[in-house]
């Protein structure tokens, strides 16, 4: 297995402490905090250990509180809300140096045959036709080689191809508020670790990365890699509609409705590769121009170090909490 996946599932592997409560490590993303999808994903494997394996994630609501310190772990409460006939009800509270950090709510129901439809697959460009993660960084020169580094390090355990320039690699003017990226964990999941619920935890995990690109898009920004927006996640919401596996090629089609009073919306569908919508998904994040006020391309400049902080994406550098 790719070691760099090998590390992320041995990140995602919690420590259980007590019958309820569990304990996970962090580490460095691309600003020196914890990435908030590391949080979200831990979170909802405290809550997944907790379930009766007949029953899987269908949705979970989460809000970003405070940002994470990524030289201290963090320790999973886990409040056994509801146990009914079909659905389970799990809340979670993260918790670093005695505050909570992160609130999330998850959802998990046993199969059974309903009514069936979903919205179609968009068009999209083939994965393998596009550049990987590697390629299309190092043509970045107008981007500082720290944060180049950083962001390839981030992009290890998950092969993330763009179908057009990301934010941070084609800025100054607007463009469609859309944008469209393949995705698929960087090694094969089987054996002992081929379940359920990695799959869904590894989703998870990548869904906070690229989510808010097209707020930036709408409005000509590099995004939090060059300088010329700083932004927070606040909360994100995921509903996981048919069984998909997370090391094989998922479309996630992003768009944004709004931004306004320094927030941003992102909305998005996640297909296979055969065109069945296995997830929908929105977040909203705190989007701000930096006082100095200078214009989108203006200042080329990593990430601001600030105090450790669940926070940060490895695509944009960005920190969660308000």
């Amino acid at each position: 297995m790719n070691p760099a996946l090998r590390s992320l599932l041995d990140l995602l592997d919690l420590e259980r402490i007590e019958r309820d409560i569990f304990r996970g490590q962090s580490r460095y993303a691309v600003v020196p905090r914890v990435f908030g999808g590391q949080v979200a994903a831990q979170a909802l494997v405290a809550a997944g250990r907790t379930v009766p394996g007949d029953r899987h994630a269908h949705s979970l609501h989460a809000y970003f509180l405070r940002p994470g310190d990524p030289g201290a772990p963090i320790v999973y409460t886990v409040d056994r809300i509801r146990d009914g006939r079909s659905f389970t009800t799990r809340r979670v509270v993260a918790v670093q140096h005695g505050q909570p950090v992160f609130h999330l709510s998850a959802s998990f129901q046993t199969y059974e045959e309903g009514l069936e439809h979903q919205a179609p697959m968009p068009p999209a460009p083939d994965p393998e036709t596009l550049p990987t993660s590697q390629e299309r960084m190092r043509g970045y020169d107008h981007l500082p080689r720290q944060v180049v580094e950083r962001f390839l390090e981030a992009r290890e355990a998950v092969d993330l191809r763009y179908a057009d320039e990301p934010p941070y690699g084609r800025f100054g003017e607007p463009r469609e508020p859309h944008s469209q990226v393949w995705f698929r964990a960087n090694g094969k999941l089987d054996g002992d670790i081929d379940e359920p619920l990695l799959h869904v935890v590894l989703a998870t995990y990548v869904s906070d990365m690229t989510l808010l690109d097209s707020v930036l898009l709408a409005h000509g920004r590099g995004g939090w890699a060059v300088g010329d927006v700083v932004g927070a996640s606040l909360d994100h919401a995921m509903w996981f509609h048919r069984p998909f596996r997370a090391d094989e090629w998922l479309l996630y089609d992003q768009e944004s409705p709004s931004a306004h009073g320094g927030r941003g919306l992102g909305q998005a569908r996640i297909y296979t590769q055969d065109g069945r919508l296995a997830i929908s998904v929105i977040q909203e994040g705190v989007v701000r121009v930096p006082r100095s006020g200078k214009p989108a391309g203006a200042q080329c400049r990593g990430p601001s170090p600030g105090p450790p902080g669940p926070a940060g994406t490895p695509s944009s550098g960005r920190s969660t909490g308000g």
